[in-house]
């Protein structure tokens, strides 16, 4: 069984950078398609970045030039380094390990991390 445990949240001033990182066990990372998102409570989880296995990325528009998903398929590693952090980016981050489908990333239902808090404060 795939196991997901992301790390590397905390307390942020706006303008400031973090970086997390998504560790996967019990299975072979390279095969998965990953994806972070972020959700605050009462609003739906959103999809922030996915890379493929093959390593095409996307990212949503709120993010774009500030965020940077990658992966180290040696140690089994996807990372979201992120910069100019505003507050607006605050919320429980999450990493989903997914499927590729027609080139692009497919999420799974059932293989989740246990999220990370960011909170951008000054």
């Amino acid at each position: 069984q795939v196991r997901l445990v992301e790390s590397g949240g905390g307390l942020v001033q706006p303008g400031g950078s973090l970086t997390l990182s998504c560790v996967v066990s019990g299975s072979i990372f390279s095969v998965y398609s990953m994806g972070w998102y972020r959700q605050n409570p009462g609003k739906q989880r959103e999809l922030v970045a996915a890379i493929t296995r093959r390593g095409s990325t996307e990212y949503a528009d709120s993010v774009k030039g500030r965020f940077t998903i990658s992966r180290d398929n040696a140690k089994s590693t996807v990372y979201l380094q992120m910069n100019s952090l505003k507050a607006e980016d605050t919320a429980v981050y999450y990493c989903n390990a997914g499927q590729e489908y027609n080139g692009g990333y497919y999420p799974s239902n059932d293989n989740w991390g246990q999220g990370t808090q960011v909170t951008v404060s000054s």
